[in-house]
C-alpha cells in the first residue's frame, strides 16, 4: 500500500476528531455501535485495526444529523441511506418509498453518441419503485420481460429499465401493448449486431489504445443508428399521413 492510498483512510480516533466539533456527544462506542447495525462497513488492516473512508464518515454524519435534528430511529434512517445507495431521493414523512430524482425524467430529443456506453446503474429501483416511477400496472411490466423488452439486474431495474417503462407507459395511451412491440426489441437486435460486426474487429487490435477506439466506434454509431430509425419513421408516416 503506498502512502497516498493509506492517508485515505482514517483511524477510529481521526473518525472522531473530525465528527466532535459537530457532534460532542459522539464517541467511539457510537461508532462501533453504528458499525455493529451495518450503518457502516470500514476496511480492517491485517492486524485487524480499521480503516475508515470518507463515505464511511459522510455515512456517520448522515445518522448522528438524522438523529439528532429529526428523532428518526435507526430503522428509518437505514432506509434512508439504502435509497441514497440506489441513486434516489429518500422518502419524506409523506410518503411510503423512495423517489426517483426529477433528473431522470423522460425526457425529449434525441439521444447523442455520449449517451451510449455509460454506466447503466445510476439507480436501482426494486420491482414495486419502477411500477409507481413509471406508471406501469403489474401485467404490463409481466409482459415487458416475457418479450425481452426490459430485464432488472441482481434482482433490481436500472436507469435503462426506467427510461423503457415509462415509454412505453406512454404508448400505452394509444392502445399499444407490449406485444406489439415486439418487432423494437428484433430491430434492435439486428442494429445491436451490424454495430459489433463493426467493432470487433477493432477492439482485438493491438495496443493499449483498442478498447477506447472501439468504444467510440459504438458510441457514434449507436447514435447514427437511433437517428436514421428515428429519421425513416418519420419519413413513413409523412407520406402515409400526407397521402
Amino acid at each position: 500500500m503506498t502512502m497516498a492510498s493509506a492517508r485515505s483512510f482514517m483511524s477510529i480516533g481521526e473518525v472522531l476528531s473530525q465528527l466532535r466539533p459537530e457532534f460532542p456527544d459522539v464517541s467511539i462506542s457510537k461508532i462501533r455501535f453504528l458499525e455493529s447495525k451495518g450503518v457502516i462497513a470500514p476496511e480492517r488492516t491485517p492486524s485487524g485495526y480499521r480503516q475508515f473512508s470518507r463515505d464511511d464518515v459522510s455515512r456517520l454524519r448522515y445518522v448522528l444529523a438524522a438523529q439528532r435534528d429529526h428523532y428518526l430511529p435507526l430503522k428509518v434512517i437505514k432506509e434512508h441511506l439504502d435509497a441514497i445507495d440506489r441513486g434516489l431521493t429518500p422518502a419524506p414523512s409523506s410518503s411510503p418509498s423512495p423517489r426517483v430524482p426529477g433528473g431522470l425524467s423522460l425526457a425529449g430529443g434525441l439521444p447523442g453518441p455520449d449517451d451510449f456506453l455509460r454506466a447503466p446503474s445510476d439507480i436501482r429501483l426494486s420491482r414495486s419503485e419502477l411500477l409507481t416511477a413509471s406508471g406501469l400496472g403489474e401485467d404490463q411490466l409481466a409482459q415487458l420481460e416475457q418479450y425481452g423488452l426490459l430485464a432488472s439486474r441482481g434482482g433490481y431495474y436500472e436507469n435503462d429499465a426506467l427510461t423503457i417503462a415509462r415509454t412505453v407507459q406512454e404508448m400505452s395511451r394509444f392502445g399499444i401493448e407490449a406485444r406489439h412491440l415486439r418487432g423494437f426489441r428484433s430491430a434492435a437486435d439486428r442494429e445491436i449486431g451490424l454495430v459489433e460486426q463493426v467493432i470487433t474487429p477493432i477492439a482485438r487490435q493491438r495496443g493499449p489504445e483498442a478498447k477506447a477506439r472501439a468504444e467510440e466506434a459504438a458510441r457514434e454509431l449507436s447514435a447514427l443508428s437511433v437517428r436514421l430509425h428515428a429519421s425513416l419513421v418519420k419519413v413513413g408516416l409523412r407520406s402515409d399521413i400526407g397521402g
